[in-house]
């Protein structure tokens, strides 16, 4: 047990550190739309060393307010959140649409557990929202297209589907960065098939013989100068048949198998933040690369799936401007979203 005397001793510290706080709070939130008062800082003050994924729903959306007052720099309130993450525990297959749907039973949103594409949008949308309405409201213009919730909305292929509908969030710079070392791979996307498949849905979706490209790890020096903190990590994944020239290998068999962060260290150092087994991490490219492609040789003879490159998605400098541009200025969901955040 500590003396009382150094406790005593800490108390005017103590006293002035929460009216600062409480000060800095008003006068924050009297900033923006809302009105925040004074006493919130003592529920505030224990969420600043508290991690992120143990908060409830109520601390979210105080925490979200005090953020978007205190950092007005969208590129730092993503990484100061999915830092503020890190230990998150790992589990696949956390959302649906309930109760929106009862195909997928699983809820709209989860605190406390992510995979890998679940918490990018939820930091996304942490970072845009102002409090735990507008961060809600977010979640779902990111997770579905124009934000229609439902299984058959939903955007489940990185590259097709959540890439396209989040446009105004991100954009491709895979191309300018992999400029000649780029290599093409191609899908064939049966969205209806899938659906049917894994939630026993009818619908008619037409087949999408999907292009892409992505820069080769190994290439990964070309892209660090170009990065910044927020773009959005595609890693592509497949398979290499030995002996196979590149460009003739993954006709339908690469694809974005998992999704990241970029932050950098103290350094300069580029690294990914994403959300793997068995919890949400850190680390350098060069590490996750290691790690990734330690075992290649034995799983190029097995015939499975293993790291190829990665694709790369510039964060925009204002989403929001570029929500409103897409949805257009008339009444409707996506004109609430921008309002609210």
């Amino acid at each position: 047990h500590e003396p009382v005397a150094a406790v005593c001793d800490r108390r005017p510290a103590l006293i002035e550190r929460r009216y600062s706080l409480a000060l800095l709070l008003v006068i924050a939130f009297a900033a923006g739309s809302v009105v925040f008062a004074a006493e919130s800082a003592d529920k505030l003050e224990p969420l600043l060393a508290k991690p992120l994924y143990q908060f409830t729903e109520t601390e979210t959306g105080l925490y979200l307010g005090y953020l978007r007052s205190s950092e007005p720099d969208l590129r730092k309130r993503i990484v100061h959140l999915a830092r503020k993450n890190l230990g998150q525990p790992y589990e696949l297959y956390l959302l649906g649409e309930m109760p929106f749907e009862t195909h997928d039973p699983q809820p709209l949103y989860c605190l406390g557990k992510s995979d890998c594409l679940v918490f990018a949008e939820h930091v996304y949308a942490m970072a845009l929202g102002r409090d735990w309405s507008s961060f809600m409201r977010m979640l779902q213009r990111i997770r579905y297209r124009d934000g229609r919730i439902g299984v058959a909305t939903r955007n489940h292929y990185t590259e097709a589907d959540w890439n396209p509908s989040n446009r105004w969030l991100v954009r491709e710079i895979t191309g300018e960065i992999a400029a000649g070392t780029a290599v093409k791979f191609n899908q064939r996307i049966d969205r209806s098939k899938f659906l049917q498949g894994r939630y026993k849905l009818q619908t008619s979706f037409p087949v999408e013989e999907h292009r892409d490209a992505y820069l080769p790890y190994a290439e990964i020096a070309r892209a660090a100068p170009h990065l910044r903190d927020g773009d959005f990590v595609n890693v592509v994944r497949g398979v290499v048949k030995p002996g196979v020239a590149v460009n003739d290998t993954f006709g339908g068999s690469a694809w974005v198998g998992h999704v990241g962060l970029v932050a950098h260290g103290p350094d300069g150092t580029l690294h990914i933040i994403h959300s793997a087994e068995p919890a949400v991490r850190e680390e350098t490219m060069a590490q996750f690369i290691a790690r990734e492609t330690a075992s290649n040789t034995e799983r190029d003879k097995a015939g499975k799936a293993r790291l190829l490159g990665f694709k790369f998605l510039r964060l925009e400098d204002d989403p929001l401007t570029r929500l409103r541009e897409l949805d257009g200025a008339g009444p409707g969901w996506s004109v609430r979203i921008v309002q609210e955040a």
